[in-house]
Formats: C-alpha cells, sequence, structure tokens
C-alpha cells in the first residue's frame, strides 16, 4: 500500500495543475487531500449541483472543501436536458459523464488548468461501468485508478490522514436508481431524494432506494437488515410521504450495480 502511494505521488506530480471532479466522497476527497499537498496552491475543486446529485451530498462537498483549504466552485450540470439521457439507456453513465466532464473540462481550460483528475479506483474498473468511456474521450486522468489503489486500500489511507470521509458510506447519482429503460423525470429523481434522506434519518447508513415504476425496493446492508425489519411500518411509511405508493425491502440487501443486474453482468 506503501507503495501505490508513493506512485499515486509520482503520477499525480507529472502535471503542474489539477481540476478535481469533486463529490465528497470517500476517492475525491482523499485525491484532494493528497493533491493539495502535491500541487499546493494549484488544485480547483469542482462540484456539480445536479437533481441526481443529493442535497446533502452537496452540502458535505462544500464543508470538506473548506476543511481542506482548496479553492472550490460549483457548477451546473442537469443531466435531464442531455438528449437521450431521461430514457435510461444502458449507456445512460456515458452520458451524463460525457457531459459533465465536458463541463469541468471547459473549467479547467478557462482557467488554466494543466489537467483534470477525477477519483475512480481501481476496483471501479471490475464494474459494468459505460462512464469510463466518456473519461478516455476526454483526457480524463483517473491517479487513484492509475496508482491501483482499491477501496479499501483508500479507507485506510484516509483514516490515517484523519479524513472525515474514511468509512463514509458508497455513494453514486441518484439515476443509478431506476431499471434501464424506465424513464428518469425530475419528479421520480426527488423522490428518491426525499425517500433517502428519510432513510438517512432514521439513522441508517449504507442503503439505496431503488425506483421501480410506483414501487421503492429498497437495499439495505446486511448488517442493518433485522432493524430495517423490525422498522419496516416507519419506512413504508417515510417512502409514502416521500411520494411512492408501495414499498418492498429487498432480502438480498445492499450491494453496488444492482441494476446492471438485469444486464446479465
Amino acid at each position: 500500500m506503501e507503495k501505490k502511494l508513493q506512485n499515486l505521488l509520482k503520477i499525480i506530480n507529472r502535471y503542474r495543475s489539477a481540476v478535481i471532479a469533486f463529490s465528497g466522497g470517500t476517492d475525491s476527497t482523499f485525491l484532494a487531500s493528497i493533491a493539495g499537498e502535491v500541487l499546493p496552491k494549484r488544485v480547483l475543486l469542482v462540484t456539480a449541483s445536479s437533481l441526481s446529485y443529493p442535497r446533502t451530498e452537496l452540502q458535505q462537498a462544500k464543508s470538506l472543501a473548506r476543511r481542506l483549504g482548496l479553492p472550490h466552485r460549483v457548477i451546473v450540470s442537469e443531466e435531464t436536458a442531455i438528449a437521450g439521457f431521461s430514457d435510461n439507456p444502458p449507456d445512460r453513465c456515458y452520458l451524463c459523464k460525457r457531459g459533465l466532464f465536458s463541463k469541468v473540462s471547459a473549467v479547467a481550460r478557462k482557467k488554466g488548468y494543466a489537467a483534470v483528475f477525477d477519483g475512480s479506483n481501481a476496483d471501479d474498473v471490475k464494474d459494468y461501468r459505460p462512464g469510463r468511456k466518456a473519461l478516455n474521450e476526454l483526457g480524463v486522468i483517473s491517479p487513484l485508478s492509475e496508482a491501483k489503489l482499491t477501496k479499501k486500500e483508500i479507507r485506510l489511507l484516509s483514516a490515517g490522514r484523519g479524513l472525515a470521509t474514511a468509512d463514509k458510506p458508497s455513494a453514486a447519482c441518484l439515476a443509478s436508481r431506476f431499471p434501464y429503460g424506465e424513464r428518469i423525470t425530475e419528479r421520480k429523481l426527488r423522490r428518491v431524494d426525499r425517500a433517502e434522506t428519510a432513510l438517512r434519518k432514521l439513522g441508517f447508513r449504507q442503503f439505496r432506494v431503488r425506483s421501480h415504476g410506483d414501487c421503492a425496493r429498497i437495499e439495505i446492508n446486511q448488517a442493518e437488515l433485522e432493524k430495517a425489519w423490525k422498522m419496516r411500518t416507519v419506512i413504508s411509511k417515510a417512502c409514502k410521504k416521500s411520494g411512492f405508493v408501495f414499498v418492498a425491502i429487498d432480502a438480498d440487501g445492499y450491494r453496488t450495480g444492482a441494476m446492471n443486474e438485469a444486464l446479465g453482468l
């Protein structure tokens, strides 16, 4: 792990300055922390605000940027305005990343930064991620992935640096809550956001509210499933208040890329 960290420093040091796509998650926060030291006063954090980015995440990203002492800019990247995105095809992530990183790259060019970094890690290449194609097309650099750092290693290194995001649950854009082919609308995105905010307030840490029409299929981490079952009436009420008609707790629990299961991947 120490060798990987040293390799990461070398990768970042290849560039005289960088814009970092900053979500405020474990990966991008760790990358920002390291890059801020390797490239002092030559790093800009950029966060894209949109309907698919949970409101609580945006506020946390702003707070983390202040704690890191790095300049931070919030831009608007509304995916629903991208042609084809709302139809939710299997390559939706490509359309989204292409639109988002085109805007981030434009900020980098305008401000004179040499590179654009994203927080993809070595584990991300194992899942179906069409967004990687967009990053490659736009020349976005993924230092953590290039250094072969895994999520577990990034968490350990983050803890060693005292970063508050060391044990932060994994997050993903709200568009990932919909089965491919189900149309994504502003109303549906807001409904999912409200439901997940409600579950977070109930004390759950790692979960997803998957939207299947008017049904909320809730994936909750195995360690919290028993608690969720005991609180099923409260959970159902919260999700219905958010706009869903039916509520189901998934017996298989939380797992990343669950919607890709329908693609046979």
